[in-house]
């Protein structure tokens, strides 16, 4: 019958976002371990991009080689848990939860409960979607790899941007001074979240400045990475993050990190409950917000994905997925 199918946008080739398609097809049933969401909004991250275009190639190993078929893009969720396996404790039917599995862009995911956390009470569904990718990368990469501590100072390159925008929020949080960099028109919505200087990389080149930095998270990979090691401190760590950047780019951080202590190793987040809590803490203290730029229906996916591609959103961009 018709309750056992569902809307997704599917893939069966790599390149444009025309080549995605909003079908249907059953819905998954979870195993003993793993729990059922009905899927109320989902995000765009960068990494959609990558595996859609089939580019840089290794990710076709992952999506489907030749090329996929059927295959279901997207990572984040928040929704409402609708089912749950045998084995599973963490949560109940009906849970409000947010998290991350694989194949989201689609009215129900299967999901292991162990990337899955309540979620904010104080976020919408849109909002709380927009959350576990982009927050995650920017807690782990400050807090873990760059071993954030009170009173140093950071910068942010790219901090308009997904991961960036929860970057610059929460190093303020841990107590930081937070130096936002971001091209002229997002300036304004750098400083609205809370970036203690904004520079506009269009005039100004910060590798070539007087400041001295103890951490920089660099989203961009724009800069070689002799002037970035030019502006840290003696101890200051540079945290490549590697979602935008091109795999030459790639490639000389992975020598780098052998090499030269102050280069972090290349990384990919840890989807884990543990840190989806501690942003829910953060997010329900008010100390982070998520910012949204856009949001699109389930349908309009390729639009909301070539968005993204351009490199012009400012925060997030969501799906709705289902009517609250």
């Amino acid at each position: 019958g018709t309750e056992m199918v569902m809307k997704a946008i599917l893939q069966n080739n790599y390149g444009s976002p025309d080549l995605l398609e909003l079908g249907e097809i059953d819905r998954p049933a979870p195993k003993d371990n793993e729990i059922r969401i009905k899927v109320n909004a989902t995000s765009v991250n960068a990494g959609d991009y990558f595996s859609m275009t089939g580019s840089p190639w290794l990710v076709r190993f992952t999506v489907g080689f030749p090329k996929p078929k059927n295959y279901i893009l997207g990572w984040d969720v928040a929704g409402t848990v609708e089912e749950i396996g045998s084995k599973v404790t963490r949560f109940k039917r009906k849970d409000e939860v947010y998290g991350s599995c694989n194949h989201a862009f689609a009215e129900y995911v299967v999901a292991d409960p162990d990337k899955f956390a309540l979620k904010p009470a104080n976020l919408s569904f849109e909002q709380a979607a927009s959350v576990p990718t982009a927050g995650l990368t920017a807690l782990q990469g400050l807090r873990d790899h760059g071993k954030l501590a009170a009173g140093q100072s950071v910068l942010v390159n790219g901090a308009s941007g997904g991961v960036g925008s929860f970057a610059v929020q929460i190093a303020k949080a841990f107590g930081a001074e937070v130096t936002g960099v971001c091209s002229t028109p997002k300036m304004e919505m750098v400083r609205s979240i809370g970036a203690d200087h904004v520079i506009d990389y269009k005039t100004v080149d910060f590798t070539q400045g007087e400041n001295r930095y103890d951490l920089i998270l660099d989203m961009a990979g724009n800069h070689p990475l002799s002037d970035i090691r030019r502006v840290l401190t003696p101890g200051g760590i540079h945290i490549p993050n590697t979602g935008h950047a091109g795999m030459r780019y790639v490639f000389k951080v992975m020598i780098l990190s052998m090499f030269k202590q102050q280069h972090g190793k290349l990384w990919v987040a840890q989807l884990n409950h543990q840190d989806l809590e501690a942003l829910k803490n953060l997010i329900e203290s008010g100390k982070v917000t998520p910012f949204i730029d856009r949001t699109y229906p389930l349908s309009q996916i390729p639009e909301a994905i070539r968005y993204v591609g351009q490199g012009e959103a400012r925060g997030k961009v969501v799906i709705k997925v289902t009517d609250e």
